[in-house]
């Protein structure tokens, strides 16, 4: 299997290429097009899907998968923790998997960071120069000078948690302020319209469980992208997260899918599937705003 080198060539090298120097969502997009797929395949080593319990078994789980994948994924998702669980030779699998990942696929590496600047500042250069990540997953429960080292790279993506998918997340995240918004609503605008004002390079981690949370955020921030996991093994609604989530060009969500590809009798088979599904919704949202227009159009003229 050949590895690709590129995201492994001196800094300046990477910086020269026109791709490179363009922002993070420009660089996403254009993948989106050339696939046609929002799909994004998550590489998830669970021990119990391996063929051996150690980091070599990790990278073969996440080299069949990418091979079985790459004509059809928009980006790969690689979580950190089920690598960080093998140690040291954990981590360079993990290395070994990013580097296997085909140039022009952009990688969201699943880590979740967060910490005081200095410390953000650490974690913001293992995984975009160590690892050459193109985008990665933040907390934001520190403010914004703990998200400001991931966002200063303007080629680079940051995905900020705002309302996750997860069971609990309505412990905080769904909070009333004093202002009358829920506390994702705010996480969302402040990330979107301040933090990452000068790059434009923050998108929000909204879960597709919660449909109704992604109706609102959409429409405080109509031009987000929403890194929007839960389709599959979490028990989210696919048709109704795009209906929810989906931009009127048909873009502005990316769905992680993991357990549904990965266990799948045939995982190529299965993410060309999902993809199917997921521009079947596609079509039928461009086409209600599509239909939408020419109503407004027709009765402006008459």
């Amino acid at each position: 299997q050949a590895v690709s080198k590129d995201r492994y060539l001196n800094p300046q090298t990477v910086q020269s290429s026109s791709l490179s120097m363009a922002g993070f969502f420009a660089k996403l997009t254009k993948r989106i097009q050339e696939v046609d797929s929002l799909l994004c395949v998550g590489l998830d080593p669970h021990k119990t899907e391996l063929d051996e319990d150690s980091a070599e078994g990790a990278f073969r789980f996440c080299q069949r998968l990418i091979e079985a994948t790459k004509e059809v994924a928009a980006a790969y998702k690689p979580n950190a923790a089920f690598f960080e669980v093998y140690g040291a030779d954990g981590w360079t699998a993990l290395e070994k998997t990013c580097r296997l990942i085909p140039d022009g696929i952009p990688i969201v590496l699943d880590a979740k960071r967060g910490d005081i600047g200095s410390t953000s500042e650490a974690y913001a250069r293992a995984a975009f120069e160590c690892l050459r990540c193109d985008s990665v997953t933040v907390s934001p429960y520190l403010g914004g000078d703990g998200v400001q080292p991931f966002l200063k790279d303007g080629t680079k993506g940051v995905w900020v948690l705002c309302k996750t998918s997860n069971p609990g997340s309505a412990d905080l995240q769904a909070l009333m302020l004093p202002s009358g918004e829920q506390l994702f609503i705010h996480v969302a605008k402040v990330c979107c319209n301040e933090w990452a004002k000068e790059h434009k390079n923050a998108g929000l981690v909204v879960g597709a469980t919660d449909v109704d949370a992604l109706h609102a955020i959409r429409a405080a921030v109509p031009d987000a992208w929403f890194l929007s996991p839960g389709v599959g093994a979490q028990g989210g609604d696919l048709a109704a997260a795009l209906e929810a989530g989906l931009r009127s060009d048909g873009l502005g969500i990316l769905l992680p899918i993991s357990r549904g590809i990965s266990k799948a009798e045939d995982p190529k088979k299965a993410a060309q599937s999902f993809r199917e599904e997921i521009n079947l919704h596609r079509a039928k949202k461009t086409a209600k705003k599509t239909a939408g227009y020419g109503e407004e159009d027709r009765r402006a003229f008459a």
